[in-house]
């Protein structure tokens, strides 16, 4: 019969929680946020705003290298198309936004 009322909790434990519990737990929510943000989110936006930036500095001569692993040295450029020389009189249109990286800037 003990084990019956100590799991109704009269068996001189007691029945609430810790006091502070839901601060710990608060404090856990806020330390977990905090290392997500440090880690995970603020390395990606500052990504995010290199590759941006690298997207609107594309110019015309610029060695470039495409998602997909073409190499090419863009001939011409709108807003959203970029045309890449890929070889002598080999011309291919790609979306800017396919741009992985600048591998060499044009000299002035």
């Amino acid at each position: 019969m003990t084990g019956i009322a100590y799991a109704m909790g009269a068996g001189g434990a007691g029945g609430g929680a810790a006091p502070g519990g839901d601060m710990n737990f608060i404090f856990v929510m806020v330390a977990i946020f905090a290392i997500f943000y440090f880690l995970l989110i603020r390395p990606q936006q500052k990504k995010q705003k290199e590759t941006k930036a690298m997207l609107d500095n594309l110019a015309h001569g610029d060695m470039v290298i495409t998602a997909g692993g073409l190499h090419g040295k863009i001939t011409a450029i709108t807003d959203q198309i970029v045309t890449l020389e890929i070889a002598d009189k080999v011309k291919v249109k790609v979306s800017r936004s396919h741009i992985s990286g600048v591998t060499q800037k044009a000299t002035a």
